[in-house]
């Protein structure tokens, strides 16, 4: 198949024996939900189709294209486990299967996991036989339930105004890989650019009853090939903590932001790193991962990124193709946006209501460019809308903790599933739990309690406004008028919260629509031709630049999605305008 996906699906932790089992898998709708009482995990219906993993059954590249309604949908598989892995454990991989899966093996439920956008795992070792192995996966996604994290899946059947065709069951990468079972589980790296220091953070895992005094971890960290660290310690327990220093004869100190040593946009410094678990001086387990050395910080009311004020300039992108949703149709698709945005002198992008794949991480670290992290939001609020975003949200920072290009995070956007945020004391103390918690996970990025309007507590003041340039020259003169006036009738602060000194950002404008082909559709505003679109484009981005109190933008949006034509790409990334002319405005600000 063209779209396989063959790349490694996890880049911040790599090992060398895996099975990719993305392609063609028999799948069935089940309407009646009828495959549980009939045993499918054991028997699959005869009257299957196939499907294209890891596409969802609505997509084109999946082979069905069906966007109707299927609440329950089954996939099955052979599972052919390579002969050297004999001995090994298998660990059975799932980027994210959106919205709950029950995961068979041979017939038995290996594995439950509820939460459509991030990835889970589990060990099928003692499920597999010698040979015909069997591999189904039963989905739930509940097309109309407003009480689960969707984002802008739209919950009637046709898409409309903000809101797009739904993704059902597995749409990113499955796989397997064979590990010992005395392990290295993960590693989390955080850094300290002030001292030069990495902090790495072991979790080990061994066999009940193993020695843990035959152990030995050996770490080698290497910047531009040249050997920094090269580090063995005893393991004494299954949680490790080390913290070494990269900042040495081989490191350039003089040039440190001038592309030195440190990660940013302009310079995506990254360090690698080998792993090694010993035990008794023989290698059991390996993996390569990197990190970057890289500090966000507010001070005096000033956005920081490596102790120096820093201007964003972010790009919309909420991660939808047209042939596979939100699922890219290749790794060199992720890799294109990112290359398209810095093309057009965005310095990042906020990922909208989407958990993007890894592998956009991981060309985002390697090719500098900043990133927004942001869950899909429930629709309405409940006691299972918390604890199903809560739960989901925790595995997000998780999973992404190690991504240097990830510097903020958005648990909630523009009130979504909490509408009476302004007013609702428990709505408001639900964005401070989302706040407070993430800050809880990781204190090393800014966080943001709703962002676009009705914060109670944020690290950044973010607002959206779709205004033209003039109201929006207006409304940031001064940061009064910031944070007083108020688009799309939105307080920005919810009552009895209020500014308290933190960076003023635009987190939403423009919106400008251009019919560029045959797709009808709808903007904030629109134009007629391309050249129209720059200088529409030109005159609210300057008057956002303008600003003495703006300290950074994200323009709505890179690319047309659906219904929605405001890109300055089209919704297959065919530029709009002269790109060129798009850079020329957001350099004007260095």
């Amino acid at each position: 198949m063209t779209h396989l996906r063959p790349e490694y699906p996890r880049p911040q932790f790599v090992r060398s024996n895996w099975e990719n089992l993305n392609g063609a898998w028999d799948f069935s709708f089940d309407d009646r939900n009828a495959g549980l009482q009939e045993k499918w995990y054991a028997q699959f219906p005869s009257e299957s189709v196939t499907i294209q993993v890891p596409f969802a059954y609505q997509t084109k590249l999946s082979g069905i294209a069906d966007p109707s309604f299927h609440d329950v949908v089954w996939y099955r598989r052979s599972l052919d486990i390579p002969a050297a892995w004999a001995g090994q454990e298998v660990i059975l991989h799932f980027g994210a299967v959106d919205y709950r899966a029950w995961v068979y093996v041979n017939g038995e439920l290996a594995t439950f996991h509820e939460g459509g956008h991030v990835s889970f795992s589990t060990n099928i070792t003692s499920f597999l036989k010698d040979t015909d192995n069997e591999l189904v996966v039963r989905v739930e996604d509940p097309s109309t339930d407003e009480l689960m994290p969707r984002g802008k899946q739209y919950w009637h059947e046709q898409s409309a105004s903000i809101f797009y065709t739904r993704t059902t069951g597995i749409w990113q990468t499955v796989w397997m890989e064979a590990v010992e079972s005395s392990r290295i589980e993960k590693v989390r790296f955080t850094p300290d650019i002030d001292n030069g220091d990495i902090a790495i953070e072991y979790n080990l895992k061994f066999p009940v009853g193993a020695d843990l005094s035959e152990y030995q971890v050996q770490t080698t960290i290497s910047f531009k090939g040249q050997t920094v660290v090269s580090d063995s310690f005893r393991v004494l327990e299954t949680y490790n903590k080390r913290v070494y220093n990269v900042i040495n004869r081989y490191i350039d100190r003089t040039n440190a932001h001038g592309g030195g040593w440190m990660w940013a946009p302009e310079h995506p410094n990254l360090f690698d790193v080998e792993f090694q678990l010993l035990r008794n001086g023989e290698a059991v387990d390996a993996a390569s991962s990197y990190f970057g050395m890289r500090k966000v910080s507010i001070e005096n009311s000033k956005f920081m990124l490596n102790n120096r004020p820093y201007y964003q300039k972010l790009v919309l992108d909420q991660g939808y193709f047209p042939e596979g949703l939100l699922t890219a149709p290749s790794d060199e698709a992720l890799k294109r946006d990112i290359e398209l945005s810095k093309e057009m002198g965005f310095n990042g992008a906020r990922k909208h209501q989407k958990v993007e794949d890894p592998r956009f991480m991981y060309w985002a670290d390697k090719l500098g460019f900043l990133v927004w992290g942001e869950i899909a939001n429930c629709v309405e609020f409940g006691p299972e809308a918390i604890e199903r975003l809560t739960k989901e949200w925790i595995e997000v920072v998780n999973r992404d903790y190690n991504h240097p290009s990830i510097i903020a995070w958005v648990p909630i956007n523009e009130s979504w599933g909490v509408s009476r945020v302004l007013l609702d004391e428990l709505q408001q103390n639900h964005t401070l739990a989302m706040y407070y918690l993430t800050k809880s996970l990781d204190k090393t990025r800014v966080v943001m309690s709703n962002d676009g309007w009705e914060h109670t507590i944020s690290d950044l003041c973010t607002i959206h406004n779709y205004e033209g340039a003039e109201q929006v020259r207006k409304a940031y003169e001064t940061v009064e008028s910031a944070i007083s006036t108020e688009p799309a009738r939105r307080a920005i602060y919810a009552k009895g919260f209020g500014y308290r000194g933190e960076p003023i950002l635009v987190t939403e404008y423009g919106g400008i629509a251009y019919k560029a082909d045959d797709t009808s559709g709808w903007g904030y505003s629109s134009v007629q031709s391309p050249e129209q679109l720059v200088e529409a484009y030109r005159a609210v981005t300057d008057a956002i630049l303008d600003s003495p109190v703006v300290q950074g933008f994200c323009y709505t949006q890179i690319a047309d999605v659906e219904q929605e034509i405001n890109g300055l790409l089209t919704y297959d990334r065919q530029p709009k305008c002269d790109l060129s002319k798009i850079k020329e405005i957001n350099d004007r600000l260095k």
